[in-house]
């Protein structure tokens, strides 16, 4: 063959060359593992060729227990295991428990793990193509996706991949491990089934776009759909897709899946825990404030009244509302709020009042608390604490205006406690007494508790017995 024909031999086989690889990048414009709308084609298919590049390089060593791809360690799992086979251990592990509950334990563990996995293969696949915009991140998910053996991805056109909460992506993933054991298996399930693929899915475009997403299941070919289909958005917005897409008036029989539920529902709780504390701490304070002003406005109007009796009369009224001021406050510095020990409060409420009213240093002053120490409410604390109080303003203002003996005494009894208060003084006219404010409101606050009141009143001293029982 002379030169000539040498040479246009040649330029023939250029043309031709240049022609396959004409073809070839056009062909490699429509990705073959991930269908996507015709716009993301492009992107698509020259990921899905560097993801092929990497694939290709498989090696599969029993000998050592090992497979590897581009240097990195794969492991092999049976489909089912990770399908109706661990949602079947799961039922048995919690037989003791509702079905539903038991599947909703079992796929919040394979969501959460899917979800892990989903998150760091994305962070190292980025890193390893050197992938910037999160729709270049997100377009090396699926083809990895179908790589790595857990389905082939259809995007649909009605799709927003943008990072920011208006952020929606509907898809549909063909022959999915999930679904395909269950079926495989003759199994068919009522709820959909592929929850590791919603959670691997979520988990990737989460770190591509950086913004909180989840996805959620509408159809499934395990329960008998014509397709495995897909919603991923954020948390906040998905329940809203989802009764757009399935017409539903509310979402029953639907689970949004939560990355890890159960720490999720903890600090819910703990934000809802934080929220009420304030707000009964503001509460507290208000009370507090509240009595205060009362006392304020009572001691004005006393100032101004020249009758003893009168003025004395005011005064009982501002100690009492001072005694229900103590008991707020020692709920506030317990805080429970709503509930005290015994033990302190009654050790508490006694200092309180024995320096509200002991003016004379003769009196002598004994406090036994002997019971074992439990938790004490509210709702028993205030009138307990009003008839404490009456009955120690009686008995230092008429029985110890020259000292002796005032004691306190707190014991377990049959019916459950007892609490008595008494003094060394000379007991009091009943004829009298009787006549006054202060016994006939301990007598209704006894009634208040359901609390059996007994007095002896004797020359020798008087002394109040009241049996009560506390609510469990």
């Amino acid at each position: 063959m002379d030169s000539e024909a040498l040479d246009k031999k040649i330029r023939e086989l250029e043309s031709e060359l240049n022609q396959l690889k004409k073809e070839r990048r056009t062909l490699l414009k429509r990705p073959v593992t991930v269908t996507v709308p015709e716009e993301n084609e492009a992107l698509f298919g020259e990921v899905e060729e560097r993801v092929s590049e990497y694939f290709s390089d498989f090696h599969f060593d029993p000998i050592s227990g090992e497979i590897t791809v581009y240097g990195e360690r794969y492991v092999l799992f049976r489909s089912s295991s990770f399908s109706f086979e661990f949602l079947d251990f799961i039922k048995e592990r919690y037989a003791d428990r509702d079905p539903a509950e038991a599947m909703s334990i079992g796929n919040n563990f394979l969501f959460d793990n899917a979800k892990v996995i989903g998150k760091k293969d994305a962070i190292a696949f980025h890193d390893r193509l050197n992938l910037k915009e999160p729709i270049e991140k997100l377009s090396a998910g699926p083809v990895h996706f179908a790589y790595t053996g857990w389905a082939n991805v259809e995007i649909y056109p009605d799709s927003r991949p943008i990072p920011d909460e208006d952020f929606v992506l509907r898809f549909q993933h063909h022959n999915s491990f999930e679904a395909q054991a269950w079926i495989k298996a003759g199994k068919k399930s009522s709820v959909p089934v592929c929850t590791m693929n919603c959670g691997y899915s979520a988990g990737w475009c989460e770190e591509s776009f950086g913004i909180p997403l989840t996805t959620v299941e509408v159809t499934c070919e395990a329960k008998g759909d014509d397709e495995c289909s897909f919603i991923m958005a954020p948390p906040d917005k998905i329940e809203q897709y989802i009764e757009d897409e399935l017409d539903l008036p509310s979402l029953e029989n639907v689970e949004i899946p939560v990355f890890f539920k159960r720490k999720y529902t903890e600090e819910k709780l703990r934000e809802s825990l934080e929220q009420k504390e304030l707000l009964i701490q503001e509460i507290h304070h208000r009370v507090k404030n509240n009595l205060q002003v009362i006392t304020s406005l009572l001691r004005l109007q006393m100032d101004n009244l020249s009758d003893e009796r009168l003025r004395e009369e005011f005064l009982s009224s501002i100690n009492r509302i001072t005694t229900m001021a103590a008991v707020h406050e020692m709920m506030y510095q317990e805080k429970d709020f709503d509930r005290m020990q015994m033990r302190s409060y009654f050790e508490e409420l006694t200092k309180s009042l024995v320096q509200l009213y002991a003016i004379n240093d003769l009196v002598e002053v004994s406090v036994s608390i002997d019971v074992q120490d439990r938790d004490f409410d509210l709702e028993s604390s205030i009138p307990l604490a009003l008839i404490m109080n009456e009955l120690t303003c009686n008995s230092f203002k008429h029985a110890l205006t020259k000292g002796g003996k005032f004691y306190v005494r707190l014991n377990t009894h049959l019916s459950g406690y007892e609490l008595i208060i008494g003094d060394n003084g000379e007991g009091f006219d009943e004829s009298v007494a009787k006549e006054g404010l202060g016994i006939s409101l301990v007598e209704i606050l006894c009634e208040q508790l359901n609390a059996e009141l007994s007095v002896k009143n004797a020359s020798t001293g008087l002394e109040y017995k009241i049996v009560f029982s506390l609510p469990e």
